[in-house]
């Protein structure tokens, strides 16, 4: 701009480029001009390409002429919701404060999308529709609208134009005009600050304060500012699942049953926006006709993308919070302004894992700081993590929760699901190697590279939801050498701790991601199917088993070579299955080859091979081979003993297997002290409810049993079989004949109606699992038909 000489007439004077524009006039002007454009460079928020706004539009300048909401007696933020699900005790607790306090602050704080607003929208209408009482509302999401929604209460409680003008013109303080009029109202009022997700901004003009005339209710996702200081707060989560099912129902009730409700709101994690755009979409539907089981099953394939559908027209450029794939990103705006930008880039690591709490231990600065998240964008150096987590804590993005695990509590991170699948969609494809490759990096920092059992092996169980969700991200070969060896390391410690389930669970995911990704042949791959085999085993799926292990031995000849350790630990693994299916000579023969080159390759006095040696007592003496079983039974417990100490696995192994072979042969008495220092050995190892312990009280009850010790043989019997319908599931083999041989022992003691009873449940498990001419299954079919 350039003026002449004084008393002249000014001249505006201006040259446009790129996308700029000029506008000249002359006179008081109040300019604003709303448009839409995507930004020349194409540049990317976390939730995909920002939508850039210029607001400019010419008016004549005449006094009282200000930028002002339509409205601050209605709530302009839609329709209020029919029934608000769940949230009478909040309802009822800010009601009463309403209509009973005298000058005070309440602040309803959560995560973008949980309802905040519709609360405080239907409290409005129900404290204000009585009459005696009046409503204000103003949007306090922006600095500007804020201001323009105070003074407009101001004018609504009786401000003079004159005096706007002034506070307009900076002649006159907004906030102690707006308040003034406030605090001298002739109806008592409430007032909503809704969207005050800048608390910065309700400090600096101080526009938030208590007066005797009134109480003001905010919404705010910044649940952690000091500007609440002296307020009450509220906290509002999701929903729970029952009232989750029915916000979805009264919304579309003709797209499916409860159940079917019930089981969308479940996978949308209970989320009031969510569950709202879900239902709008289920019920408007014009073209399509899916049912509430057919949105479930597309959520699978992008969720962001079809719950953002249900959104009304025009929402994607008005109003980004009622879309799930734009709402936080408000947030995160919010915080890289506050110089904290790094919240971004951590919210998109902790969607490379699960919904599911996140141990705090994985983001420790030293562990982040190693896996060098330097060349993210933004950056993520170990020690911004801190005050990136705590900028996503104070605007309730995330959230701090205990999950207890094999008795031991740990302090998490927990991240909405819905809000995870946006980010994750959301994170451009150059960034995603980097982020996937950290992840299972920091998940491996948390499993010991030793695998153990027990507590230790169940610590890492919290990871397994984490891994199976990195598992889902593979999409290169490199991602699938990082992800695929930490899955298999979990899997092991997993099968160590005795949850057989999980562990097949994770096994075969990672064994689909290897060979697609891998290749059959890939170490990683054939170590995938080795532990998927074993689990099999373990869950009772014995010729699942067997197929699996041949395909992995030949497998591993092939690539490593007969003497290889990981050919030589499917050469043992091998005999499990083989024993099980009755194959006895051949579960011996894999046993002695895989002794004879452990003992070859190792030495004989190998771990490794003194493991094999153990194994080997338990089918000796199946196999009837009574001589080499008390030669070779006896002396290797007494070399594991000697060499390997009384709690290692071999040690323990050979004990147990040795008070089995002296049941199997008869030789009760001397079998019971060894069965009883094995079963103190398993529990203390693994804990009293690992498959392992359990089995070792099953042979306990046994041997019992057979010396008349009935009373204490069904204890430990009853033990048993209880645990193993826990950890084995209902139609394990193993279940199915220990509760047959509970019912068989309860008949002996005399409690007849008991073992009639137990054994009616066994039969029809035994006739499916087993077979009708299985001798177990027999063994049932006539205890169950005693008198």
């Amino acid at each position: 701009m350039s003026g002449t000489e004084p008393g002249a007439e000014h001249l505006v004077q201006g040259r446009a480029s790129g996308q700029g524009r000029v506008y000249q006039s002359t006179g008081d002007q109040y300019v604003t001009e709303n448009h839409y454009h995507q930004a020349p460079d194409q540049g990317s928020s976390l939730f995909g390409p920002s939508m850039q706004r210029t607001v400019v539009r010419a008016k004549a300048g005449r006094a009282g002429d200000w930028p002002a909401p339509d409205s601050v007696r209605t709530p302009l933020v839609g329709r209020t919701p029919r029934i608000l699900r769940d949230r009478a005790d909040l309802m009822s607790r800010l009601t009463d404060a309403v209509r009973n306090e005298s000058g005070g602050i309440h602040v309803l704080h959560g995560m973008g999308g949980c309802g905040k607003t519709a609360v405080a929208q239907t409290l409005f209408n129900e404290v204000t529709g009585q009459g005696g009482r009046i409503g204000l509302w103003v949007n306090a999401s922006e600095r500007a609208t804020l201001r323009a929604g105070m003074l407009a209460v101001a004018a609504d409680r009786g401000a003079e134009t004159s005096e706007l003008a002034a506070a307009h013109d900076g002649r006159r303080a907004s906030a102690d005009l707006a308040w003034h009029y406030l605090n001298h109202s002739a109806q008592p009022w409430f007032l909503v600050l809704d969207n005050a997700d800048e608390p910065a901004a309700l400090e600096e003009g101080a526009w938030l304060r208590s007066s005797p005339q009134g109480t003001v209710l905010v919404t705010t996702r910044a649940a952690g500012s000091h500007i609440w200081s002296g307020a009450e707060l509220h906290q509002v989560g999701v929903l729970p699942l029952e009232d989750a099912a029915l916000l979805l129902h009264d919304l579309a009730p003709d797209a499916g049953t409860p159940h079917d409700a019930e089981t969308v709101a479940g996978r949308l994690e209970c989320l009031p926006l969510a569950l709202t755009l879900a239902g709008s979409f289920l019920s408007r539907q014009l073209l399509e006709n899916w049912s509430m089981s057919d949105y479930r099953r597309h959520l699978d394939e992008n969720p962001t993308e079809l719950i953002d559908r249900g959104a009304a027209p025009g929402s994607s450029e008005g109003n980004a919070r009622q879309l799930v794939g734009r709402t936080w990103e408000i947030s995160l705006n919010a915080l890289a302004e506050d110089g904290i930008p790094e919240c971004a880039s951590l919210l998109r690591l902790l969607s490379c894992w699960s919904s599911d709490p996140v141990p705090l231990s994985l983001l420790r600065p030293l562990s982040v700081g190693a896996v060098d998240l330097g060349a993210v964008e933004p950056a993520l150096p170990g020690n911004r993590v801190e005050t990136a987590l705590r900028g996503l804590l104070d605007h309730s993005l995330v959230s701090l929760v205990d999950s207890e695990e094999s008795g031991e509590v740990a302090r998490c991170v927990k991240t909405h699901g819905v809000l995870l699948d946006s980010v994750a969609a959301a994170v451009p494809n150059d960034q995603k190697p980097l982020l996937v490759e950290g992840a299972a990096r920091l998940l491996a920092s948390q499993i010991p590279a030793e695998v153990g059992g027990g507590v230790a092996g169940g610590r890492v169980r919290r990871l397994v939801p984490h891994v199976m969700n990195l598992l889902r991200t593979v999409e290169d070969h490199d991602a699938g050498i990082s992800v695929v060896g930490v899955a298999n390391l979990l899997t092991r410690h997993v099968f160590a701790s005795g949850d057989y389930q999980a562990s097949l669970h994770v096994a075969q995911a990672a064994v689909k991601v290897a060979e697609t990704h891998l290749g059959e042949d890939h170490p990683l791959t054939l170590g995938a199917g080795h532990n998927a085999a074993l689990a099999l085993f373990r869950l009772g799926r014995f010729e699942d088993s067997e197929a699996l292990h041949r395909k992995v031995l030949d497998g591993r000849e092939r690539v490593f070579g007969e003497e290889h350790p990981e050919t030589l630990e499917s050469f043992l693994s091998f005999h499990e299955p083989l024993g099980q299916l009755g194959r006895v000579e051949e579960c011996v023969a894999a046993l002695k080859k895989a002794q004879e080159v452990r003992g070859r390759v190792l030495g004989e006095n190998h771990p490794d091979t003194l493991y094999a040696r153990a194994l080997l007592i338990e089918y000796l003496a199946v196999a009837g081979a009574v001589e080499e079983f008390d030669r070779v039974g006896p002396e290797t417990m007494a070399v594991c003993e000697e060499l390997l100490g009384n709690d290692s696995l071999a040690t323990v192994t050979s004990r147990h297997n040795l008070a089995f072979g002296l049941y199997r042969l008869g030789r009760y008495e001397q079998a019971e002290p060894l069965a009883r220092r094995a079963l103190s050995d398993r529990r203390r190892i693994g804990g009293e409810e690992h498959p392992l312990a359990l089995s070792a009280a099953v042979l306990l009850s046994w041997i019992l049993a057979e010396r008349g010790a009935l009373e204490e043989s069904i204890s430990f019997a009853r033990i048993a079989v209880n645990g193993q319908e826990r950890s084995l599931g209902p139609e394990h083999p193993y279940l199915l004949t220990n509760r047959t041989g509970l019912a068989a022992s309860l008949a002996a003691f005399g409690h007849v109606a008991e073992a009639q009873a137990l054994a009616r449940l066994n039969l029809p498990l035994c006739e499916r699992v087993l077979g009708a001419d299985s001798p177990v299954t027999a063994r049932t079919r006539s205890l169950s038909a005693a008198p």
